[in-house]
C-alpha cells in the first residue's frame, strides 16, 4: 500500500512538473522573441521565474494539482482561470517594464496554447491515472444513523473510490479493527466522539489512510489558534465571526468591487431588463426577504426568472427541470446573471461579496428545526457568492451547506475571499452548481436524521 501511494503520488508530480515547466518555457518563447529589453541581461531570466512561481501559486490555491481527486472538468476550469490571470498580470509587467503599451497579441497567444496543452495533458494523465492506479476501495464505518446521502454523493465518485463495505460502530471495536486493515481507507461518518477517536487512533497507528465526516464542533477547532502559554498546547477559538479590523477592510472591498461591478454590468443587465419584459410583460425584478448577520432581514433583488404566479403555493426552492422557470429565466439561471442586481445589495451594505448564501426566513426556521445550529451562519453578513456557493450545489442539504459556511467563517482570511471570488467564474460551467431540489422536496432537507 505504501508503494502504491508514492507511485501515485510520483506520478502526480511528474504530471504537475511538466505543465509547471511547460508555462515556464512558453512564457520565455514570448517573453525573448517580443518583449526582449536588453537592459536587464540575466534579470530576463528571473523574469521568467517570477512568472512561473506566480502560476504555480495561482494554480495551487484553485486546487489544480490536486490530480489524485479533482474532476477533469474543474481541473481544466483551475489551470484556464490561473492561466487568464497569469497572462494579463505578465501583459502588465512588460507594459510597466516598457513604460508603454505593447503588442499585447503574443499574451493572448500564450495563454490560448497554454490552455489548450494543459487541457489535453489533464485528460490524457486522468486516463493514465485510472489505468494505472483503480478506484480507492473504502470501508465506510457509521453511527447511529445510516449514511444513505453520503453514499449517494461518494458513488458519484467511482472514478476515484469504491464504497466495498458499510459497518455500524455497534458491532464493535474488535470486529472494526479487523475489517479495516482489508481496504485502503477508511471513512469515519457522524460517529460518537469517544468511538471515533478510538477508530481514528487505530487507523493512525497502523497507517490506515482515513476521511473523516466532521462535525460542526470540529470546523470550529479548526479554525482556532495555537497559544503557548505553558508547555501544554492551548487552542483559543473566540468565537466572534469577524473581526472589527476584518469587518472595515471588507467592507471597503466590498464598496469597490460592488461599484465597479455595476458600472461594468449595466450594459449587460439593461440588456437582460428588456428581454424579461419582452417576454411576459411582467416585472423585471424578483423581491424577496433574505437573512444577513444576526438574524437581520433586508430585501434582495434578483432579475426574475420564474413565472409571476411561481410561488402561488408558498415559498419553496427550485426543483430540477422546474416548469415555473421561463425560457429566458433558464439561461440566466445557467450563467447565474440572475444575481446581478445583488451587486446593489452589496453596494448599500445589505450583503458582502463573499459570505454565506442569504436564506429567506420561513426555509431558514424549517432548516432550524432539523439543524438547530443552522444560526451558526448568521456570524457573518449574507454573501453573493461564497463557500458553500462555490464548493457545494444550490440543492446542497443544511448540514452541509452550514459545514461549508462555516468553515468559511473560522478560516477568513483575505487571502481566501479573493481566491473565492476568483473561483466563483469556474462555477459558471458546471451545470449541477445551479441544479435544484428534487420534485417531491420545497426545501433542500433530504435526511432529518442528519445531525452536526
Amino acid at each position: 500500500m505504501y508503494l502504491e501511494e508514492q507511485r501515485r503520488r510520483a506520478l502526480s508530480l511528474l504530471a504537475n512538473l511538466i505543465i509547471w515547466v511547460f508555462e515556464a518555457v512558453s512564457f520565455g518563447v514570448i517573453w525573448f522573441g517580443e518583449y526582449h529589453n536588453p537592459l536587464f541581461f540575466r534579470g530576463n531570466y528571473v523574469v521568467i521565474g517570477l512568472y512561473a512561481v506566480f502560476l504555480f501559486l495561482i494554480t495551487k490555491s484553485f486546487n489544480g494539482y490536486k490530480l489524485s481527486y479533482m474532476r477533469v472538468l474543474d481541473l481544466c476550469l483551475s489551470h484556464g482561470l490561473a492561466i487568464v490571470i497569469g497572462g494579463a498580470v505578465a501583459y502588465i509587467f512588460i507594459c510597466m517594464v516598457s513604460r508603454d503599451y505593447m503588442n499585447v497579441l503574443p499574451v493572448i497567444i500564450m495563454v490560448i496554447i497554454q490552455i489548450v496543452f494543459e487541457t489535453l495533458w489533464v485528460i490524457l494523465i486522468q486516463h493514465i491515472y485510472m489505468l494505472f492506479f483503480p478506484p480507492r476501495k473504502l470501508i465506510v464505518i457509521y453511527g447511529i444513523y445510516p449514511p444513505e446521502n453520503f453514499l449517494l454523493k461518494i458513488n458519484a465518485r467511482r472514478d476515484r473510490y469504491q464504497i466495498c463495505e458499510v459497518l455500524n460502530y455497534q458491532q464493535g471495536m474488535e470486529k472494526i479493527q479487523q475489517d479495516v486493515l482489508d481496504f485502503e481507507g477508511v471513512v469515519l461518518y457522524d460517529l460518537p466522539s469517544e468511538d471515533r477517536n478510538n477508530i481514528l487512533k487505530y487507523c493512525f497507528k497502523h497507517s490506515i489512510r482515513t476521511y473523516v465526516i466532521p462535525k460542526i464542533t470540529d470546523i470550529i477547532m479548526k479554525g482556532s489558534d495555537d497559544m503557548h502559554l505553558v508547555d501544554t498546547p492551548v487552542f483559543l477559538s473566540r468565537n466572534i465571526g469577524l473581526q472589527a479590523d476584518q469587518r472595515f477592510f471588507k467592507r471597503a472591498t466590498d464598496l469597490f468591487i460592488s461599484g465597479v461591478g455595476i458600472i461594468v454590468a449595466s450594459p449587460i443587465m439593461l440588456i437582460i431588463a428588456i428581454a424579461i419584459k419582452a417576454y411576459d410583460h411582467g416585472p423585471v425584478f424578483y423581491r424577496q426577504v433574505r437573512l444577513t448577520r444576526g438574524g437581520k432581514q433586508f430585501m434582495i433583488y434578483k432579475f426574475r426568472s420564474m413565472r409571476i404566479d411561481a410561488e402561488a403555493h408558498g415559498a419553496q426552492l427550485a426543483k430540477k427541470d422546474d416548469d415555473r422557470i421561463t425560457p429566458v429565466g433558464k439561461v440566466l439561471r445557467n450563467l447565474h446573471l440572475d444575481e446581478l442586481p445583488q451587486l446593489f445589495n452589496v453596494f448599500v451594505g445589505d450583503m458582502s461579496m463573499v459570505g454565506p448564501r442569504p436564506e429567506r426566513p420561513e426555509i431558514f426556521e424549517k432548516y432550524e428545526e432539523s439543524v438547530p445550529d443552522f444560526d451558526f451562519r448568521l456570524k457573518v453578513k449574507a454573501g453573493l457568492t461564497g463557500y458553500a456557493q462555490v464548493y457545494g450545489k444550490y440543492n446542497t442539504t443544511p448540514i452541509d451547506k452550514l459545514k461549508l459556511d462555516l468553515t468559511y467563517i473560522q478560516e477568513y482570511s483575505y487571502r481566501l475571499d479573493l481566491k473565492l471570488l476568483l473561483l466563483t467564474f469556474r462555477i459558471v460551467f458546471r451545470k449541477e452548481s445551479s441544479e435544484g431540489v428534487d420534485k417531491n422536496q420545497q426545501t433542500a432537507l433530504k435526511d432529518k436524521n442528519e445531525k452536526g
